[in-house]
């Protein structure tokens, strides 16, 4: 979890939401990713979506087998269906998402029983670190939101 808690601490200097994500296979990072929506100007590029695509990239599939994803927030609709896709075996994350959490706040995809795949899930490891740096982002965005003259 510390590898994507640095993951997300890149996104935030780059002035993505901080969310990092980790691929890892038999105790070996496959692939790493921090939100990029911004900069790629694609709604898909969040850092779950990106490192699952790095990691099928190195793996040679597309199916992930085996594989672990560590994130710092709770996977969201989009990236929780694709972590089925990509038959991860289990998400752990950081902190929820009572918003567009899709691993049990909102939704329960990774469990869900009309799906061909279910995948193991553990929710808050490193949760306050994680819920900081999300928290802090905001909070500065809205300072300098407050600051910037009236039109």
């Amino acid at each position: 979890m510390r590898a994507a808690l640095r993951e997300a601490e890149r996104g935030a200097r780059e002035g993505e939401v901080p969310v990092g994500a980790v691929v890892v296979r038999d105790g070996q990072v496959l692939a790493r990713a921090h939100n990029r929506p911004i900069h790629l100007h694609d709604p898909s590029a969040h850092a779950e979506i990106l490192a699952l695509r790095r990691a099928a990239r190195k793996a040679g599939n597309y199916r992930l087998e085996g594989c672990d994803l560590y994130v710092t927030i709770e996977p969201c609709a989009m990236c929780a269906g694709a972590i089925v896709q990509a038959r991860l075996r289990r998400t752990v994350f950081g902190a929820r998402d009572p918003k567009a959490g899709a691993c049990g706040s909102v939704l329960n995809v990774l469990d869900h029983p009309g799906l061909n795949h279910r995948a193991e899930v553990v929710s808050g490891v490193r949760a306050e670190e994680s819920a900081a740096l999300l928290r802090n982002f905001f909070q500065r965005r809205r300072k300098r939101a407050r600051s910037l003259p009236k039109s």
